[in-house]
C-alpha cells in the first residue's frame, strides 16, 4: 500500500496550534481591591498628563438670570406669563369653572340641539316615505285593472254605499279568487241557462213525482251514510233530473239510475270515492257489479260527457256569504233547499233562483231584518218580487216536514248539529200570503 503524506498543521502567530502563546503583563495593572480614585481612565491614548475641565455648579444668582431670560422670551411670544415664586417658575394656569353649573346651564341646550337633530331627521324620513305612498297610489297591477273591468261588466262599479264588499276580507286569500269571483259567478248565470232541466214527467210513462221523490229521499240517507261532501249530493240530483229528462226509463232502473249517478259524481267531486261493491252492498245487492258499470256508461253517453254545471250548490255558498249569515241561518239554507231538491216542483226554478229563495226563505223564518236589501240584490240579481213564489213552495215543504213520511231531510236537520233548524217554526209571513 502506498503511504499517506503527513502535514503538519499550520502554525498560528508562530506557534503549533493547539499550544496557547503566554499573554504578556499589562503595564499599570490594577491592584486587588486597591484604591481607585486617582485611577487614569483616559483609555484613548492621548495625553494622560492634560486633566477633564470641571464646571462648576448653578449658584442662585445664575438660576435668577435663567428665570429672568425665560420670562423675558415668554412675553415676547405673547404666552402665558411666568411667574417666580421663591426662585422657581410657576405657570398661571386658566380658571377652572365649577363643572355643576356648567351642567346646569349647558343642558337645556344639549336638549334643544337633540329636539331640532331629532326633529330634522324625522323631517328627513317622512319625505322619502310621502313620496313612496304617492307612488304605491299611482302604480295600477294587471289584476287590479281587470277587477275593475269586471265589475264595470257587472254593472257593480258605481255601488252605492249601503252596498257591502262581502270580498274585503278575502282580499289575501288566493282560494278565494277575489279577482275573478264577480266574472265566474257571471258565467254561472249564463250557463245554467243551458245546463237548466226542464219538465219531463210528463214524457216518462212509468215514473211519476212521488217515486223520484222516495228516490230522493234514499239518495240523501245514501249521502249522509258515505259522508260525502254537499257538491256530490247536488250533482247526484242533477245527474238523475238530467237523464230523465232525455231517457224513458222503467220503474225497475229508478234505483240503479240513482246509484249510478251518486258513483258519477263521487269520482267528479270527491277525494276518495266510494267503490262500486259499496253501492252494491248499499242497495242490498239489489244490483250487480256489471249492471251499476253499465248503467253509468249510458248516463255518460246521454249526458254527452259534461259534467261541469252550475248547481244549486254553486250558488248557495255565494249567496249565504252575501247574506254574511251566522252558522243557524246557513244550517236553515241548506236545509229549505235540500226540501226543494226533494220535490219535482222545484226543477223548473233555476239553480240561482232555487238558492237566492232558500236564503230569503230562511231570513223570513229566521225574522232577519230587512229580508232583503241592496247587497242582496246586487249580488244574487233578484229582487224581492221575483223569489216570493219559490220561497213559498220552501216554506210549505218546511211546514209539512214534520209530518210528512219521507222524513230524512227533517231528521238530519233536527240534530244539534245543524241547530235544530228544522224544528223552528216556518215563516208564517210566507204561509199566510
Amino acid at each position: 500500500m502506498a503511504s499517506r503524506v503527513i502535514v503538519p498543521e499550520r502554525q498560528r502567530d508562530g506557534a503549533v496550534a493547539g499550544k496557547l502563546k503566554p499573554k504578556a503583563a499589562e503595564g499599570n495593572a490594577r491592584r486587588v481591591l486597591g484604591d481607585i480614585g486617582n485611577l487614569n481612565t483616559n483609555r484613548g491614548g492621548g495625553d494622560t498628563g492634560k486633566q477633564q475641565q470641571f464646571n462648576p455648579p448653578a449658584t442662585k444668582g445664575f438660576r435668577a438670570q435663567l428665570l429672568a431670560n425665560a420670562q423675558t422670551i415668554a412675553e415676547k411670544r405673547n404666552k402665558k406669563p411666568v411667574d417666580v415664586i421663591g426662585g422657581r417658575v410657576a405657570v398661571r394656569k386658566p380658571k377652572v369653572s365649577n363643572p355643576v353649573t356648567e351642567k346646569a346651564v349647558e343642558k337645556p341646550k344639549q336638549k334643544a340641539a337633540i329636539e331640532i337633530s331629532a326633529a330634522a331627521e324625522e323631517a328627513k324620513k317622512e319625505k322619502p316615505n310621502t313620496q313612496k305612498s304617492s307612488r304605491k297610489k299611482k302604480v295600477q297591477t294587471l289584476t287590479s285593472v281587470l277587477s275593475a273591468r269586471s265589475k264595470v261588466a257587472c254593472g257593480l262599479s258605481n255601488k252605492a254605499k249601503d252596498i257591502v264588499d262581502i270580498d274585503a276580507g278575502d282580499v289575501d286569500n288566493q282560494l278565494a279568487a277575489v279577482e275573478y269571483v264577480e266574472d265566474l259567478y257571471k258565467f254561472y248565470k249564463l250557463a245554467e241557462g243551458s245546463s237548466q232541466v226542464h219538465d219531463y214527467m210528463g214524457s216518462q210513462i212509468q215514473i211519476n213525482a212521488k217515486m223520484r221523490m222516495i228516490l230522493v229521499d234514499w239518495l240523501i240517507q245514501v249521502h249522509e251514510k258515505f259522508e260525502l261532501a254537499p257538491e256530490t249530493l247536488y250533482l247526484t240530483i242533477y245527474i238523475v233530473d238530467r237523464y230523465l229528462s232525455t231517457y224513458i226509463t222503467q220503474r225497475r232502473e229508478l234505483q240503479l239510475l240513482g246509484i249510478s249517478s251518486m258513483l258519477i259524481a263521487s269520482k267528479y267531486e270527491e277525494i276518495w270515492a266510494p267503490e262500486v261493491n259499496d253501492f252494491v252492498c248499499i242497495s242490498d245487492k239489489t244490483y250487480t257489479r256489471e249492471q251499476i258499470l253499465g248503467m253509468e256508461k249510458s248516463i255518460l253517453a246521454r249526458l254527452g260527457w259534461t259534467l261541469t254545471v252550475p248547481t244549486p250548490y254553486v250558488f248557495l255558498v255565494r249567496f249565504v256569504k252575501d247574506a254574511m249569515a251566522d252558522k243557524e241561518m246557513e244550517n236553515m239554507v241548506f236545509f229549505l233547499a235540500e226540501m226543494g231538491l226533494m220535490q219535482y216542483e222545484v226543477v223548473m226554478f233555476r239553480p240561482s233562483m232555487l238558492a237566492a229563495s232558500a236564503v230569503y226563505a230562511a231570513r223570513c223564518t229566521l225574522n232577519k231584518t230587512p229580508l232583503w236589501d241592496k247587497t242582496l240584490e246586487i249580488h244574487t240579481g233578484f229582487t224581492e218580487f221575483e223569489l216570493i213564489d219559490c220561497a213559498k213552495l220552501l216554506v210549505n215543504f218546511h211546514a209539512g216536514a214534520a209530518e210528512h213520511k219521507l222524513r230524512v231531510v227533517y231528521n238530519k236537520y233536527s240534530s244539534p248539529k245543524h241547530s235544530a233548524v228544522a224544528r223552528l217554526a216556518p215563516a208564517k209571513s210566507l204561509l199566510a200570503s
